[in-house]
């Protein structure tokens, strides 16, 4: 079945509110990583997402105690 026109426009605008990101692993590491995710009861997307928050913030917090 096509999509409406509404539909699509829907589609569109939903997202245009986002960004893409692609990254590449070494084979057979996307599996661990999403086993990982699962086991942590989330999804990829949001695993990496946690992940790459994380990180930033750990960073920052050295940066500040460095810049005392």
């Amino acid at each position: 079945m096509a999509q409406t026109e509404a539909q699509l426009r829907a589609s569109k605008k939903y997202h245009e509110k986002f960004d893409n990101l692609q990254i590449r692993v070494p084979g057979g590491e996307k599996e661990v990583i999403s086993d990982h995710a699962a086991n942590m009861g989330e999804s990829l997307n949001g695993f990496v997402r946690r992940a790459i928050n994380e990180t930033i913030e750990r960073d920052r917090a050295k940066s500040a105690e460095k810049s005392e």
